[in-house]
């Protein structure tokens, strides 16, 4: 009878120890998946802050107007692209615009009209489509005979770059690149002239 209490014994010490350390491991398996859980929501809450940060910039009137560079497409201009960076020195006015936007196409006729006289003065207008297709803007050129440099932003990165709402949407950037005048909405000539002269060199 000693004999098998003693083994009970013996059996009940080893069942213990490896239920303890079955307990332990389970233990240390959560402690590490914690860890690394701990690790990956910190480094996601990083990233979205980070991303957050970038992302919320929004530039304004006495903002430096952040350099981009897109193709040009309007056939008048010999240049294959247009870096902002390149045109300082002279008034930039900045314009986002589609074809489809009709108040877009109302104001074009006056920047036209304004563009041969001011250009001779350090002034040159950067206008950006937001159109999905080339076709579309190049029926558009032809039909108002743009001569002013037309860039195409099929990616949307500079669009996103200033953060564009509605169109049409124009900068007026001084030959320092810092931001005079940021409109949103269409411009009458006598407006549009006004903002000419504010970033004339």
């Amino acid at each position: 009878m000693k004999c098998i209490k003693s083994d009970l014994g013996v059996i009940r010490v080893r069942v213990d120890k490896a239920r303890d350390r079955k307990k332990d491991k389970k233990r240390n398996r959560l402690i590490f998946r914690t860890i690394i859980l701990a690790v990956l929501l910190a480094a996601v809450v990083f990233a979205l802050v980070t991303n957050a940060k970038k992302d919320s910039t929004i530039y304004g009137v006495g903002d430096q107007a952040p350099n981009f560079e897109l193709k040009q497409i309007n056939k008048n201009n010999q240049l294959e692209s247009i870096r902002l960076r390149d045109l300082e020195g002279k008034g930039v006015m900045l314009n986002f615009w589609a074809t489809w936007c009709k108040p877009c196409e109302k104001e074009m006729p006056y920047m036209e009209e304004l563009y041969p006289k001011y250009k001779d003065k350090g002034i040159e207008i950067v206008a950006v489509s937001l159109d999905s297709t080339e076709p579309v803007i190049h029926q558009f050129i032809e039909k108002y005979e743009l001569t002013f440099p037309i860039l195409y932003d099929n990616r949307k990165e500079v669009s996103n770059l200033y953060k564009i709402g509605p169109i049409p949407s124009t900068y007026f950037i001084d030959a320092e690149g810092e931001i005079v005048e940021k409109v949103e909405g269409s411009l009458t000539l006598d407006r549009l002239e006004g903002y000419f002269k504010q970033i004339q060199p």
